[in-house]
Protein backbone atom coordinates (compact mmCIF):
# COMPACT_ATOMS: atom_id res chain seq x y z
CA UNK A 1 0.00 0.00 0.00
CA UNK A 2 2.66 2.30 1.03
CA UNK A 3 4.75 2.08 -2.44
CA UNK A 4 1.17 2.56 -4.57
CA UNK A 5 0.95 5.62 -2.14
CA UNK A 6 4.62 6.83 -2.84
CA UNK A 7 3.89 6.45 -6.71
CA UNK A 8 0.10 8.42 -6.35
CA UNK A 9 2.44 11.29 -4.39
CA UNK A 10 5.14 11.82 -7.47
CA UNK A 11 2.13 11.91 -9.46
CA UNK A 12 0.28 14.53 -7.72
CA UNK A 13 3.76 16.75 -8.06
CA UNK A 14 3.87 15.85 -11.61
CA UNK A 15 0.39 16.94 -12.04
CA UNK A 16 1.10 20.37 -10.05
CA UNK A 17 4.03 21.45 -12.03
CA UNK A 18 1.97 20.94 -15.37
CA UNK A 19 -1.44 22.82 -13.82
CA UNK A 20 1.57 25.68 -13.79
CA UNK A 21 2.59 25.70 -16.99
CA UNK A 22 1.77 28.20 -19.59
CA UNK A 23 1.72 26.11 -22.39
CA UNK A 24 -0.45 23.37 -20.96
CA UNK A 25 -2.26 26.68 -19.23
CA UNK A 26 -2.74 27.63 -23.62
CA UNK A 27 -4.29 24.64 -24.00
CA UNK A 28 -7.56 24.63 -21.68
CA UNK A 29 -8.86 21.09 -23.06
CA UNK A 30 -5.41 19.72 -21.89
CA UNK A 31 -5.40 22.01 -18.86
CA UNK A 32 -8.77 20.95 -17.67
CA UNK A 33 -7.55 17.50 -18.09
CA UNK A 34 -4.91 17.44 -15.50
CA UNK A 35 -6.63 20.03 -13.08
CA UNK A 36 -9.36 16.95 -13.05
CA UNK A 37 -7.08 14.29 -12.40
CA UNK A 38 -5.18 16.39 -9.70
CA UNK A 39 -8.45 17.16 -7.76
CA UNK A 40 -8.82 13.19 -8.03
CA UNK A 41 -6.23 12.27 -6.31
CA UNK A 42 -5.86 15.47 -3.59
CA UNK A 43 -7.41 13.81 -0.92
CA UNK A 44 -5.23 10.34 -0.80
CA UNK A 45 -2.41 12.46 -1.15
CA UNK A 46 -3.15 14.84 1.51
CA UNK A 47 -3.84 11.82 3.68
CA UNK A 48 -0.53 10.28 2.93
CA UNK A 49 1.60 13.04 3.54
CA UNK A 50 -0.32 13.17 7.00
CA UNK A 51 0.89 9.51 7.57
CA UNK A 52 4.44 10.30 6.45
CA UNK A 53 4.53 13.33 8.84
CA UNK A 54 3.08 11.31 11.43
CA UNK A 55 5.43 8.42 11.05
CA UNK A 56 8.25 10.86 11.66
CA UNK A 57 6.95 12.74 14.42
CA UNK A 58 6.65 9.22 16.01
CA UNK A 59 10.73 8.52 15.15
CA UNK A 60 11.25 12.37 16.96
CA UNK A 61 9.22 11.02 20.12
CA UNK A 62 10.59 7.69 20.55
CA UNK A 63 14.32 9.06 20.37
CA UNK A 64 13.41 11.56 23.35
CA UNK A 65 12.05 8.92 25.01
CA UNK A 66 14.86 6.73 24.71
CA UNK A 67 17.30 9.27 26.38
CA UNK A 68 15.88 9.07 29.76
CA UNK A 69 16.64 12.54 30.53
CA UNK A 70 14.25 14.65 31.60
CA UNK A 71 11.57 12.91 33.26
CA UNK A 72 8.62 15.66 32.50
CA UNK A 73 10.22 15.55 28.57
CA UNK A 74 10.20 12.08 28.50
CA UNK A 75 6.69 11.80 30.15
CA UNK A 76 5.52 14.65 27.53
CA UNK A 77 6.80 12.26 24.66
CA UNK A 78 5.66 9.41 25.65
CA UNK A 79 2.07 11.14 25.12
CA UNK A 80 3.23 12.08 22.08
CA UNK A 81 3.99 8.57 20.79
CA UNK A 82 0.81 6.74 21.81
CA UNK A 83 -1.31 9.67 20.25
CA UNK A 84 0.51 9.28 17.14
CA UNK A 85 0.13 5.77 17.23
CA UNK A 86 -3.85 6.08 17.28
CA UNK A 87 -3.55 8.62 14.67
CA UNK A 88 -1.68 6.15 12.23
CA UNK A 89 -4.71 3.47 12.39
CA UNK A 90 -7.16 6.40 11.92
CA UNK A 91 -5.02 7.32 9.06
CA UNK A 92 -4.41 3.69 7.91
CA UNK A 93 -8.39 2.99 7.25
CA UNK A 94 -8.54 6.47 5.85
CA UNK A 95 -6.44 5.42 3.28
CA UNK A 96 -7.27 2.08 2.73
CA UNK A 97 -10.91 3.42 1.71
CA UNK A 98 -9.22 6.19 -0.16
CA UNK A 99 -7.88 3.85 -2.35
CA UNK A 100 -10.75 1.83 -3.46
CA UNK A 101 -11.33 1.60 -6.85
CA UNK A 102 -13.52 5.05 -7.82
CA UNK A 103 -16.97 4.96 -9.11
CA UNK A 104 -16.49 6.86 -12.87
CA UNK A 105 -19.51 8.60 -12.38
CA UNK A 106 -18.91 9.60 -8.90
CA UNK A 107 -18.09 13.49 -9.92
CA UNK A 108 -20.99 13.68 -12.42
CA UNK A 109 -23.96 15.29 -12.05
CA UNK A 110 -27.43 13.98 -11.70
CA UNK A 111 -30.83 12.90 -13.66
CA UNK A 112 -33.19 12.17 -11.09
CA UNK A 113 -36.61 10.41 -12.21
CA UNK A 114 -39.41 10.46 -9.74
CA UNK A 115 -42.92 8.48 -10.79
CA UNK A 116 -45.56 7.23 -8.89
CA UNK A 117 -46.39 3.57 -8.53
CA UNK A 118 -48.72 1.60 -7.10
CA UNK A 119 -51.30 3.33 -5.16
CA UNK A 120 -53.37 5.72 -7.45
CA UNK A 121 -53.60 9.44 -6.12
CA UNK A 122 -51.86 8.80 -3.18
CA UNK A 123 -48.83 7.46 -4.84
CA UNK A 124 -48.77 10.57 -6.77
CA UNK A 125 -48.68 12.27 -3.83
CA UNK A 126 -45.83 10.63 -1.92
CA UNK A 127 -44.06 10.88 -5.39
CA UNK A 128 -44.03 14.93 -4.75
CA UNK A 129 -42.92 13.95 -1.21
CA UNK A 130 -40.19 12.50 -2.46
CA UNK A 131 -39.71 15.41 -5.15
CA UNK A 132 -39.17 17.75 -2.77
CA UNK A 133 -37.64 15.83 -0.37
CA UNK A 134 -34.90 16.21 -3.47
CA UNK A 135 -34.98 19.39 -3.93
CA UNK A 136 -34.64 20.53 -0.20
CA UNK A 137 -31.78 17.88 0.23
CA UNK A 138 -29.54 19.65 -3.18
CA UNK A 139 -30.41 23.42 -1.65
CA UNK A 140 -28.51 22.41 1.58
CA UNK A 141 -25.60 21.32 -0.71
CA UNK A 142 -26.05 24.59 -2.56
CA UNK A 143 -26.27 22.17 -5.61
CA UNK A 144 -28.55 23.69 -8.66
CA UNK A 145 -31.27 22.14 -10.04
CA UNK A 146 -33.04 22.19 -12.77
CA UNK A 147 -36.58 20.69 -13.85
CA UNK A 148 -36.39 18.70 -16.98
CA UNK A 149 -40.24 17.42 -17.39
CA UNK A 150 -43.28 17.08 -14.99
CA UNK A 151 -46.22 15.65 -14.74
CA UNK A 152 -48.29 16.95 -11.82
CA UNK A 153 -51.84 16.00 -10.64
CA UNK A 154 -54.55 18.61 -9.66
CA UNK A 155 -54.03 18.22 -6.06
CA UNK A 156 -50.34 18.21 -5.90
CA UNK A 157 -49.08 15.00 -6.59
CA UNK A 158 -46.33 13.66 -9.18
CA UNK A 159 -47.10 11.25 -11.88
CA UNK A 160 -43.93 11.60 -13.24
CA UNK A 161 -40.54 14.36 -12.61
CA UNK A 162 -37.20 14.41 -14.00
CA UNK A 163 -34.73 16.83 -12.16
CA UNK A 164 -31.16 17.64 -13.28
CA UNK A 165 -28.65 17.98 -10.36
CA UNK A 166 -25.46 19.74 -10.96
CA UNK A 167 -22.64 20.10 -8.02
CA UNK A 168 -19.72 18.78 -6.43
CA UNK A 169 -20.62 15.11 -4.95
CA UNK A 170 -24.27 15.12 -6.29
CA UNK A 171 -23.71 11.72 -8.09
CA UNK A 172 -21.74 10.15 -5.34
CA UNK A 173 -24.54 10.98 -2.56
CA UNK A 174 -27.62 9.96 -4.75
CA UNK A 175 -26.77 7.30 -6.49
CA UNK A 176 -28.23 5.21 -3.42
CA UNK A 177 -31.62 6.45 -3.35
CA UNK A 178 -32.52 4.26 -6.87
CA UNK A 179 -35.32 2.08 -5.95
CA UNK A 180 -38.55 1.29 -4.83
CA UNK A 181 -39.89 3.78 -1.55
CA UNK A 182 -42.55 2.99 -0.04
CA UNK A 183 -45.00 4.97 1.99
CA UNK A 184 -47.70 3.97 4.92
CA UNK A 185 -49.77 6.73 6.15
CA UNK A 186 -54.16 7.51 6.39
CA UNK A 187 -55.29 9.93 2.97
CA UNK A 188 -56.86 12.62 3.77
CA UNK A 189 -60.05 10.81 1.92
CA UNK A 190 -59.95 8.11 4.21
CA UNK A 191 -62.79 8.36 6.65
CA UNK A 192 -62.50 5.02 8.70
CA UNK A 193 -58.14 6.31 9.81
CA UNK A 194 -57.24 3.06 7.71
CA UNK A 195 -53.49 2.94 6.72
CA UNK A 196 -52.76 2.56 2.99
CA UNK A 197 -49.71 1.28 1.44
CA UNK A 198 -48.78 3.48 -1.63
CA UNK A 199 -45.54 3.43 -3.73
CA UNK A 200 -43.44 5.79 -5.97
CA UNK A 201 -39.59 5.10 -7.65
CA UNK A 202 -36.82 6.78 -7.63
CA UNK A 203 -34.19 6.20 -10.03
CA UNK A 204 -30.70 8.11 -10.31
CA UNK A 205 -28.77 8.37 -13.75
CA UNK A 206 -25.44 10.13 -13.85
CA UNK A 207 -25.52 12.66 -16.69
CA UNK A 208 -23.75 11.95 -19.73
CA UNK A 209 -21.29 13.95 -21.32
CA UNK A 210 -21.48 14.66 -25.15
CA UNK A 211 -18.08 12.94 -25.62
CA UNK A 212 -19.15 9.82 -23.88
CA UNK A 213 -22.59 9.36 -26.16
CA UNK A 214 -22.27 10.48 -29.55
CA UNK A 215 -26.20 10.63 -30.88
CA UNK A 216 -26.42 10.85 -35.08
CA UNK A 217 -29.38 12.89 -35.96
CA UNK A 218 -30.31 10.19 -38.02
CA UNK A 219 -30.49 7.83 -34.73
CA UNK A 220 -33.32 10.15 -33.55
CA UNK A 221 -36.85 10.79 -34.84
CA UNK A 222 -38.67 14.16 -33.08
CA UNK A 223 -42.42 14.75 -32.61
CA UNK A 224 -43.47 18.11 -31.57
CA UNK A 225 -46.26 18.53 -30.04
CA UNK A 226 -48.81 20.62 -27.38
CA UNK A 227 -47.91 20.70 -23.74
CA UNK A 228 -50.81 19.90 -21.70
CA UNK A 229 -52.01 21.08 -17.95
CA UNK A 230 -50.93 24.05 -17.02
CA UNK A 231 -48.96 26.97 -18.49
CA UNK A 232 -51.31 29.71 -20.15
CA UNK A 233 -52.35 29.64 -23.67
CA UNK A 234 -49.22 29.84 -25.23
CA UNK A 235 -47.87 26.42 -24.07
CA UNK A 236 -51.28 24.73 -24.53
CA UNK A 237 -51.45 26.21 -28.31
CA UNK A 238 -48.10 26.22 -29.65
CA UNK A 239 -45.82 23.06 -30.44
CA UNK A 240 -43.35 23.31 -28.05
CA UNK A 241 -43.30 20.08 -26.13
CA UNK A 242 -40.59 17.77 -27.60
CA UNK A 243 -40.82 14.08 -28.22
CA UNK A 244 -37.27 12.22 -29.24
CA UNK A 245 -37.40 8.45 -29.74
CA UNK A 246 -33.83 6.96 -29.87
CA UNK A 247 -34.53 4.23 -33.03
CA UNK A 248 -31.45 2.16 -32.31
CA UNK A 249 -32.72 1.27 -28.36
CA UNK A 250 -36.19 2.31 -28.76
CA UNK A 251 -36.01 4.45 -25.42
CA UNK A 252 -38.25 7.67 -25.63
CA UNK A 253 -38.23 10.93 -24.01
CA UNK A 254 -40.40 14.01 -23.93
CA UNK A 255 -40.09 17.18 -22.51
CA UNK A 256 -42.70 20.16 -21.94
CA UNK A 257 -41.43 22.14 -19.07
CA UNK A 258 -40.18 25.32 -21.35
CA UNK A 259 -42.43 27.45 -23.57
CA UNK A 260 -39.52 27.30 -25.95
CA UNK A 261 -39.56 24.24 -28.08
CA UNK A 262 -35.29 24.97 -28.72
CA UNK A 263 -35.31 24.85 -24.91
CA UNK A 264 -37.23 21.79 -24.85
CA UNK A 265 -35.57 19.78 -27.43
CA UNK A 266 -32.22 20.92 -25.90
CA UNK A 267 -33.07 19.35 -21.87
CA UNK A 268 -34.30 16.20 -23.70
CA UNK A 269 -31.50 15.28 -25.87
CA UNK A 270 -29.71 15.33 -22.22
CA UNK A 271 -32.12 12.83 -20.81
CA UNK A 272 -31.77 10.84 -23.55
CA UNK A 273 -28.03 10.87 -23.59
CA UNK A 274 -27.84 9.87 -19.76
CA UNK A 275 -30.38 7.21 -20.43
CA UNK A 276 -28.43 6.10 -23.39
CA UNK A 277 -25.30 6.00 -21.30
CA UNK A 278 -26.83 3.80 -18.72
CA UNK A 279 -27.92 1.55 -21.52
CA UNK A 280 -24.83 1.29 -22.70
CA UNK A 281 -22.79 0.25 -19.52
CA UNK A 282 -25.45 -2.37 -18.58
CA UNK A 283 -24.55 -4.18 -21.78
CA UNK A 284 -21.08 -3.51 -20.77
CA UNK A 285 -21.12 -4.99 -17.43
CA UNK A 286 -23.85 -7.92 -18.61
CA UNK A 287 -22.41 -10.04 -16.02
CA UNK A 288 -24.07 -8.30 -13.65
CA UNK A 289 -28.12 -7.80 -13.11
CA UNK A 290 -29.99 -4.84 -15.52
CA UNK A 291 -28.75 -1.85 -13.51
CA UNK A 292 -32.24 0.10 -14.30
CA UNK A 293 -34.51 -2.99 -13.41
CA UNK A 294 -32.50 -3.30 -9.93
CA UNK A 295 -32.75 0.29 -9.53
CA UNK A 296 -36.44 0.92 -10.73
CA UNK A 297 -38.28 -2.44 -10.12
CA UNK A 298 -42.02 -2.45 -10.82
CA UNK A 299 -43.20 -0.04 -8.99
CA UNK A 300 -45.03 -2.59 -6.89
CA UNK A 301 -45.67 -2.38 -2.91
CA UNK A 302 -43.26 -5.50 -2.21
CA UNK A 303 -40.28 -4.21 -3.67
CA UNK A 304 -38.75 -1.84 -1.62
CA UNK A 305 -35.83 -0.58 -0.28
CA UNK A 306 -37.22 2.19 2.20
CA UNK A 307 -40.48 2.65 3.80
CA UNK A 308 -41.64 5.77 5.14
CA UNK A 309 -44.13 5.34 8.10
CA UNK A 310 -45.97 8.64 9.09
CA UNK A 311 -48.39 7.22 11.93
CA UNK A 312 -44.77 6.09 13.63
CA UNK A 313 -43.17 8.75 11.88
CA UNK A 314 -40.68 6.27 11.00
CA UNK A 315 -38.15 5.89 8.20
CA UNK A 316 -36.32 2.58 7.78
CA UNK A 317 -33.64 1.82 4.87
CA UNK A 318 -34.34 -2.19 4.82
CA UNK A 319 -30.71 -2.27 3.30
CA UNK A 320 -28.82 -1.70 5.87
CA UNK A 321 -31.58 -1.93 8.63
CA UNK A 322 -31.42 1.54 9.57
CA UNK A 323 -34.89 3.01 11.93
CA UNK A 324 -34.71 6.63 12.02
CA UNK A 325 -38.32 8.25 14.21
CA UNK A 326 -37.88 11.92 12.28
CA UNK A 327 -39.88 11.08 9.25
CA UNK A 328 -40.70 15.38 9.08
CA UNK A 329 -36.90 15.99 9.20
CA UNK A 330 -36.24 13.23 6.44
CA UNK A 331 -38.66 14.66 4.06
CA UNK A 332 -37.27 18.34 4.49
CA UNK A 333 -34.07 17.05 3.23
CA UNK A 334 -32.11 15.71 5.94
CA UNK A 335 -30.97 12.61 4.14
CA UNK A 336 -27.70 12.63 5.49
CA UNK A 337 -27.74 9.98 8.46
CA UNK A 338 -29.23 7.80 5.79
CA UNK A 339 -27.23 8.52 3.27
CA UNK A 340 -24.03 8.50 5.08
CA UNK A 341 -25.00 4.73 6.73
CA UNK A 342 -25.56 3.75 2.63
CA UNK A 343 -21.89 5.15 1.74
CA UNK A 344 -20.33 3.26 4.86
CA UNK A 345 -21.83 -0.12 4.08
CA UNK A 346 -20.83 0.11 0.38
CA UNK A 347 -17.22 0.86 1.87
CA UNK A 348 -17.38 -2.05 4.07
CA UNK A 349 -18.47 -4.88 1.38
CA UNK A 350 -15.78 -3.21 -1.31
CA UNK A 351 -13.25 -3.40 1.68
CA UNK A 352 -14.46 -7.06 2.19
CA UNK A 353 -13.92 -8.09 -1.76
CA UNK A 354 -10.69 -6.61 -2.23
Amino acid sequence: MIEKLAALNEKFDRLTELVSDPQIIADQAEWQKHVKARAELEDVVMAYRDYIATQEAIGDAEAIAAEKGDPELTELAETEIEAGKEKLEQLQEQLKLLLLPKDKNDGKNVILEVRAGTGGEEAALFAGDLFRMYQHYAEKHRWHTELMDANFTDIGGVKEVIMLIEGKGAYSRLKFESGVHRVQRVPSTESSGRIHTSAATVAVLPEAEEVEVEISPNDIRIDLFCATGPGGQCVNTTQSAVRITHLPTGIVVSCQDEKSQIKNKAKAMRVLRSRVLEKMQEEAASAEASARRSMVGSGDRSERIRTYNFPERRVTDHRIGLTLYKLEMILQGELEEIIDGLITNDQAQRLKEE
